[in-house]
C-alpha cells in the first residue's frame, strides 16, 4: 500500500510555470507506476503524465505535450510535475496517483491508490 501527498499547486498567470510534487509513502515505491491526473469543475479527470516504475517511460496526451514534464526519484519516494507555458484550461484539481500497472495511454480504473489533490488556478 502507498499514500500520497501532493503539494505545490497555487495561482499563476497565462504562461507562468508551476512545479507539483507527490510524497509517497509506504513500501515497495518503485515498483508503481505512477501518474498526474486533473479535474476541472463540471469536467472527468483525466491524465496529464504517467511514468513507469524505473522512469524511463512517460506518456502525455497532447494537450499537455511539450509543456509538461513528469520525473521521479524513487530513492526519495517523490514524483514531480513541471508545468510550463500554462494556459487557463489548465485550470483545475491535479492529483497524484500509483498503480501496479503501466498502461499509455493510462486508464483510470488501474490506479489504486490516490492523493488528495491540490488546486492550480491559471488567471488569463
Amino acid at each position: 500500500q502507498v499514500q500520497l501527498v501532493e503539494s505545490g499547486g497555487g495561482l499563476v498567470q497565462a504562461g507562468g510555470s508551476l512545479r507539483l510534487s507527490c510524497a509517497a509513502s509506504g513500501r515497495s515505491f518503485n515498483r508503481y507506476t505512477m501518474g498526474w491526473f486533473r479535474q476541472a469543475p463540471g469536467k472527468e479527470r483525466e491524465s496529464v503524465a504517467i511514468i513507469s516504475a524505473s522512469g524511463g517511460t512517460t506518456y502525455y496526451p497532447d494537450s499537455v505535450k511539450d509543456r509538461f514534464t513528469m520525473s521521479r526519484d524513487n530513492a526519495k519516494k517523490m514524483v514531480s510535475l513541471q508545468m510550463n507555458n500554462l494556459k487557463p484550461e489548465d485550470t483545475a484539481v491535479y492529483y497524484c496517483a500509483a498503480s501496479t500497472w503501466f498502461r499509455s495511454p493510462p486508464v483510470l480504473t488501474d490506479y489504486n491508490y490516490w492523493g488528495q489533490g491540490t488546486q492550480v488556478t491559471v488567471s488569463s
